[in-house]
This record gives C-alpha cells, structure tokens and sequence, in this order.
C-alpha cells in the first residue's frame, strides 16, 4: 500500500511513501561506488554508481525500496500482490532477483533510456533472500529527468508501460489504472458549471466543487487517480525549499494515518515514511509518522568512492520548534 510520484521544477524530484502494518527496520543507506554487490545469478559487481534511498539492511546488503543514483536515476518498488509473477533462471537471459533489481539497474544505468536496453533481456527469478524473507511481490517505477516508465513481470512476461503522469501505487496493473482516469476527466480546479439541468438554478456553494467525486479512501486505485489530479494540477515556485514542500504536500494527500486501515489484532497501515529526492543534487528528505519535520541526508556529504555502506536511522519523534 505505496504511492511513488516524480516532480519537475527547476531541478527533478523522486520519491515515494511507505504504507505497511509493521516496519523492517528502515535506514537511509547510502551505497558508495566501490561498494560489491553479489547478485545471485549475475556474479559481482565491484564498481557501479553511488546511489541513495531508503533500505532494509540485511547481512550488509541493502535491500532498497526506492533509491536515486548519482547520475539522477530513480526506481522504486511497490506492492504488487497477486500480479506479480517471478520465473526459473533461464540462459541467456539477465537473471535478476526482485530485491536485487534497484541496485542491478542503478548501479549500471545512468538514464531510463538505458535501463529498457537492460530490461528487454531481464528476466526476474524466484528467489528468496533468505528463509525469513521470501520474493516481495513488486512492480516498479523507474524515472529521469525526461522519462519515466513502469516495469512489470506478470504471467504474461516482462512488460514495460510509459508512465504519462509520473505516478504509481500498487495493484491492479498499471494499463487498468491509466484507463480508470477515464471516468475522471469531468474533475476540474475550477468552479463546475451546471450541467444537470439548465430548468434548475443550481450554483455552488463552496471553493472546491469542481473536483467533487475524487477518491478519498486509501485503496490503491483510489490513491493512483488522487496523487495524478494533485500532481498534474501542482502549483509551486522552484526554489529548493518550494519544491520540496509541495512534493511532500502532493504525497500528503494520500498519507494513510493509524485506526483507518484495520488489518486485524489491532494492526493498522499507516505512512511509515514519506521521501523526496532532489535526483540532480543527490538530497535525499524524509518525514516518518511521528516526525514531520522534513529531514534530508546530503549523498555527496560521504566519500562516494568507499567500500562500506553508510547507513542514517530515520528521526521517529516528533520535533516541535517553540516559537515563543
């Protein structure tokens, strides 16, 4: 239960919340380029590009839920259950575990472009990371500057969709949500007009009007067609501090809060984290459920050209600045 949306001012933003029952443990990890990645089936990867995001580290390997490389490259992984549909190692192909596809791509590709050149010979595999974590049923967002695409595998293969409204949240697949924003092209930012019945005096009676019928529940659908309308229709300056703000004032609108999505025994989906990264200057900022105050880890602040991971545990309390 994600949403993941890019933004374009004067520079580009990615970035995603977190929406689940319980947390893995999430860090801010920082992967510098030296850094050795051992996939599975595709060997070593010694030498790659630095990347940043929000990651479950396990046994020192950092298993990204969304990341952006130095060269401005973005991917996130969202929930996808019941569509997602993983293979055997086949020969010939690219061989890629779920949970190794962000670091695999990011570390290889320095723009959408290059990625599809990757994905036409991918093949994600059935793979475990461990007894205790088995394959995470995902599809994902992948995004530059100047393109932006939705990966898929499913039963009917490997699919790659053009992401038109830079948008993306969890099932169904991504054609089904584009066609449901057929039924919402009526939505407008300006006041409606009576098309009822031009025999009545309707009028409005309230700012807002024209966007009467938007979702407002927290289902996946819903969120996809609310987080586009909010997206397509932003406003903001772009300035640093303004982009930012109204990136995390996009996302906000489909935050999911405690008590409203009840997974029994008194689980509840809540907003974990909410992220947005500057892709361009390597800013990665974050809010958690208890703390809204936006905090950012600066990628080019740590030496790129290490071994080691450097991991940021999220701030959770609240900060509350006294003005008085």
């Amino acid at each position: 239960m994600c949403t993941a949306a890019t933004y374009m001012t004067k520079d580009f933003y990615f970035g995603r919340t977190l929406d689940l029952d319980f947390s893995y443990g999430d860090e801010v990890v920082i992967t510098p380029r030296n850094f050795s990645f051992r996939f599975r089936n595709m060997g070593v990867m010694h030498s790659h590009y630095a990347m940043i995001g929000m990651a479950h580290v396990v046994e020192d390997v950092p298993l990204y839920y969304e990341a952006v490389n130095e060269k401005g490259l973005g991917i996130a992984g969202l929930n996808f259950i019941g569509n997602a549909h993983y293979n055997e190692a086949e020969e010939g192909k690219y061989n890629v575990a779920p949970f190794e596809l962000i670091p695999w791509l990011l570390g290889r590709c320095a723009t959408v472009g290059e990625a599809k050149e990757l994905i036409k010979n991918l093949n994600l595999v059935n793979i475990c990371v461990n007894g205790e974590l088995p394959p995470s049923e995902l599809h994902w967002m992948i995004a530059d500057s100047t393109e932006v695409i939705t990966l898929e595998s499913t039963e009917n293969g490997v699919q790659v969709f053009d992401n038109e409204v830079g948008v993306l949240t969890n099932n169904p697949t991504f054609g089904e949500q584009m066609f449901q924003l057929n039924n919402y092209m009526y939505l407008s930012i300006e006041e409606p007009k009576n098309n009822f019945c031009s025999k009545l005096p309707l009028k409005t009676y309230s700012n807002g009007m024209g966007a009467m019928g938007l979702p407002g529940d927290w289902s996946s659908q819903s969120r996809f067609i609310k987080a586009a309308f909010a997206k397509l229709n932003s406003v903001s300056g772009d300035s640093e501090l303004e982009s930012v703000s109204q990136f995390f004032h996009i996302l906000g609108c489909v935050e999911q809060l405690r008590g409203c999505c009840c997974m029994g025994e008194g689980k509840y989906y809540i907003t974990h984290y909410t992220s947005c990264c500057n892709t361009q200057k390597g800013i990665y900022y974050y809010t958690t459920y208890e703390n809204h105050q936006i905090t950012a880890v600066h990628m080019y602040n740590v030496d790129l050209d290490g071994f080691r991971l450097t991991r940021y545990e999220p701030i959770q309390r609240e900060q509350v600045w006294m003005q008085n």
